[in-house]
């Protein structure tokens, strides 16, 4: 059973902006919902989802729908991206690799 998740407010305004620019972008590059669904690999509701700002579809589709009509999620161009994604392979190196919090020990000497 689909447990329910709940948002907030920011993040259900980013995502209805970001849904909103994906429609916009289709109807300027003129392609129909079933094309781009098509050409994405997902289902026309799938896309209506996305368009209306819903959350719970895939991040990588969210991502792969926005690229197919041209928005950009990074305004730099390839060689920028490379450079800052290499920064933050050498920060994450640096980073522990997880993070766990120490168990406090009960003090039962009474």
């Amino acid at each position: 059973m689909k447990r329910a998740r709940s948002y907030s407010r920011v993040t259900k305004q980013a995502l209805s902006i970001f849904g909103k620019l994906i429609k916009a972008g289709r109807l300027e590059h003129k392609l129909t919902a079933t094309e781009l669904s098509e050409r994405a690999g997902i289902t026309r509701r799938t896309l209506r989802n996305i368009e209306n700002g819903e959350a719970g579809s895939e991040i990588g589709t969210v991502f792969e729908v926005a690229a197919l009509v041209g928005v950009r999620l990074f305004d730099v161009d390839e060689r920028t991206l490379a450079t800052h994604n290499a920064h933050l392979e050498e920060k994450l190196t640096l980073l522990p690799k997880s993070v766990r919090h120490r168990k406090q020990e009960v003090d039962d000497d009474f």
